[in-house]
């Protein structure tokens, strides 16, 4: 492999002849090198993992020991690698010393210019079948793969599906036949193949081994850190996957097998307090925290906290008034983006979640969930203070309200209070003197229909 002088680029730099990395310095070049050579010298004693240099090392032991030594002066943020508390520190100067030669946008480190600069050279890597132009050498190739299918020449038995590995054909054919030959040590989830049982370990350690330079968040996938390096560096994302059962396009593999769970009803990961099922793992996490009761996001307004982040930043919001989401057709706002979402549906229409018992439609899959189990009779949600369940969560809410007396809804015009919202509203129509409530054989209007 050749990583002499003779791979300077035109810009000055030093590009790898098996990929299309550049660095500034040879020695970092052969460094890099050795992942390609298979030349990895250290090892971490913890997960197994090796390395090419013992600075690497160092700096993922402490994902292990928790150590994260370098302190920002600004703020209460500490980090484990020097080159992350550099790209945070920047966030507070505005500093963006990278700038880019072919329009005004600037970084705050020279990776994610190189990076953004791809966007300008995206015609260098234009589909040969089709007109489409890509913005990385490996988003091409993945879309090339979309044109070659039909010429691949190992075909699924049981289905149409083609494959251009013979070990990818085995990985599937379980899909068939059920097999799922890899166990957890940790728990009884068993996988069809090492990469997910990879991944699902992960969940045990709570790892996340992906890593932002630029801030610090850190990922449990790399295609989930590539992503969000597009946040930094301003490059769009391209849509080349896309699904054979319906007509939606996703930006990574990743994504579309994800999505192709919602066709199959593959829901690989399992709650051991109940019998419910999850097709993402964090989703599984957030689940837990129903069971173990576990609130660690308390609001410094008032006594209420949370078991996830965002729920407390939506809450927060019902202190300040904020209203960042606007609908475009009626000017609407709301405080979160999926409220948003779900309203503009309203004006479209759309009900794309059919009912199969009944014909009834619905805008959200959370309300046809919700909407089936009249079908089925299931109440998942139980009271702990009595014997009654309920068909959805908000229900069983309002009725803990009952017996803690909790009266969260309070009216601004006098000194009411109430446990439902709808009450409230009720409430409220006293001091309007609103009476929609109209009777069709005279004169007379009521502020209740019944």
């Amino acid at each position: 492999m050749n990583y002499s002088p003779s791979n300077m680029a035109s810009t000055g730099s030093l590009q790898c002849s098996q990929c299309d990395k550049t660095f500034t310095h040879n020695r970092t070049l052969k460094r890099h090198m050795k992942f390609h050579t298979g030349e990895l010298s250290c090892q971490c004693i913890e997960c197994g993992k090796t390395f090419s240099c013992q600075s690497s090392l160092i700096t993922h032991m402490r994902i292990h020991t928790g150590e994260k030594p370098y302190q920002c002066t600004f703020c209460d943020k500490a980090f484990s690698a020097y080159s992350s508390f550099l790209g945070h520190a920047r966030t507070h100067s505005s500093e963006k010393p990278y700038q880019c030669s072919q329009c005004d946008m600037a970084f705050n480190q020279n990776a994610y210019l190189r990076r953004h600069l791809k966007t300008h050279m995206n015609q260098s890597c234009k589909c040969s079948h089709c007109d489409m132009t890509f913005s990385h050498r490996r988003s091409l190739a993945n879309h090339m793969r979309a044109h070659n299918r039909k010429k691949e020449s190992i075909k699924c038995l049981h289905c149409d599906k083609n494959f251009q590995r013979h070990s990818s054909l085995i990985t599937h054919l379980r899909t068939h036949t059920g097999e799922k030959p890899y166990q957890c040590t940790q728990c009884d989830n068993t996988f069809s193949n090492k990469a997910n049982l990879k991944r699902h370990y992960r969940s045990h350690t709570g790892e996340k081994p992906f890593k932002c330079c630029n801030c610090d968040k850190a990922f449990l996938h790399r295609i989930s850190l590539i992503n969000h390096f597009r946040i930094h560096s301003g490059e769009k994302l391209e849509k080349t996957y896309q699904c054979n059962h319906c007509e939606k396009k996703f930006s990574t593999n990743f994504l579309l097998r994800n999505h192709l769970m919602t066709h199959t009803g593959e829901k690989p990961f399992h709650c051991n307090y109940c019998s419910k099922a999850f097709v993402h793992n964090d989703k599984l996490k957030r689940h837990l925290r129903t069971h173990i009761g576990e609130k660690s996001h308390q609001c410094r307004h008032c006594d209420k906290s949370f078991s996830q982040n965002i729920y407390l930043k939506n809450h927060l919001m019902t202190h300040t008034g904020e209203k960042p989401y606007r609908c475009s057709q009626c000017h609407k706002a709301f405080a979160q983006r999926t409220s948003l979402v779900l309203h503009l549906k309203r004006h479209t229409g759309e009900k794309p979640y059919q009912c199969n018992q009944c014909s009834k439609a619905f805008s959200q899959n959370s309300r046809l969930i919700i909407h089936l189990r009249k079908h089925t009779g299931e109440k998942p949600y139980q009271c702990s203070k009595c014997d009654k369940a309920f068909s959805n969560k908000q229900s069983l809410v309002n009725h803990h309200r009952f017996h803690t007396g909790e009266k969260p809804y309070k009216c601004n015009k006098c000194d009411k209070a109430f446990s439902l919202n709808t009450i409230l509203k009720e409430h409220l129509k006293t001091h309007t003197g609103d009476k929609p409530y109209k009777c069709n054989q005279c004169d007379k209007a009521f502020k209740k229909n019944g």
